[in-house]
């Protein structure tokens, strides 16, 4: 049996791009040349990887069961690469991050700058998701780091700034000038939340279940500026993370409360414990600590309400 690093980079870049018609951009291959090297990956192996439908393609049971030895293989290829060039200073590669859209904005916006004029040769490729992927992400090698408000042990990780769950209320609402207010006092309030596969969806919802309510959703939004904007016209209390930079204006953000305690989760940097990490790796996390420190979106919410207590960084 002979298989090569070309096939299975071929095989994981058609199954993630959707079909080999999708594939052949990332790849730089034609896409005869892609059926050629899956076709040689099949004969290979002995099995098949796909099932044919017509013009699509579809992961056989075995596809299935080879797709994640494949990704572990290549991450293992890579991270000999990246071993190799550690012996080096450790100027120069390719970094992979994972955020969400609101920490992309609020947190690595402002960062990013300064770090790539102090390190020209790291390029740094972001990848935007939803903050339940994240440790998906990590554990497929899709990526090097990921920022999450999640505690998941899997992982090791540097915390970053705490994240609180937020009340956005119209300025002309009865509870705006409240310095926090309780989840119990959303009882019967139009809420305007964020859909399930934001982090501080989960935390709200089972601040509700501990508080005995059940939330009267208007709205499940994928852009936490629609629901804001739509709390400042009136229509409800829009419920966010701290990542959001709320406008200025028409409404106001009130840091939520679980019986006197803050609502939220710790903001990390995380990464594979089992894989390498480059020097340039740990200088970018060192640096966006450093930063975090200095300042971080709804710092000015910790003036008006209880601290988030403080995890311990997983160390594993």
């Amino acid at each position: 049996m002979k298989v090569n690093l070309d096939q299975l980079r071929t095989f994981v870049t058609v199954v993630d791009a959707g079909g080999i018609h999708r594939a052949v951009a990332r790849l730089h291959l034609s896409q005869p040349a892609a059926s050629r090297q899956i076709n040689a990956l099949e004969a290979a192996l002995g099995v098949l990887l796909f099932d044919r439908v017509g013009r699509h393609l579809k992961l056989t049971a075995e596809g299935e069961g080879l797709l994640r030895l494949s990704r572990r293989l290549l991450g293992e290829v890579e991270t000999f690469g990246e071993r190799a060039g550690a012996f080096k200073k450790g100027e120069t590669g390719i970094l992979r991050v994972a955020a969400t859209p609101m920490v992309i904005e609020n947190t690595l916006a402002p960062f990013l700058g300064g770090y790539r004029r102090g390190h020209p040769g790291v390029e740094v490729h972001l990848v935007e998701d939803g903050a339940l992927a994240m440790p998906r992400r990590l554990e497929f090698g899709d990526v090097h780091l990921a920022l999450m408000a999640l505690d998941d042990q899997r992982f090791r990780a540097r915390l970053l700034y705490p994240v609180r769950g937020v009340a956005v209320v119209s300025k002309s609402h009865r509870l705006s000038r409240r310095r926090a207010i309780e989840v119990a006092e959303l009882a019967d309030e139009p809420l305007l939340l964020l859909r399930n596969e934001f982090a501080s969806r989960d935390w709200f919802e089972t601040a509700c279940r501990v508080a005995r309510i059940r939330p009267r959703v208007l709205l499940e939004s994928g852009a936490p500026h629609t629901a804001m904007a739509l709390a400042g016209a009136g229509y409800g209390i829009a419920v966010v993370p701290s990542t959001v930079v709320i406008p200025t204006g028409h409404v106001r953000g009130i840091p939520l409360l679980q019986r006197g305690a803050a609502v939220g989760r710790w903001l990390r940097v995380a990464w594979q414990p089992e894989r390498f990490l480059s020097v340039y790796a740990e200088q970018f996390i060192a640096e966006l600590w450093a930063h975090c420190q200095r300042d971080y979106p709804g710092r000015e919410l910790s003036r008006r309400a209880p601290s988030l207590p403080r995890p311990r960084e997983p160390t594993r």
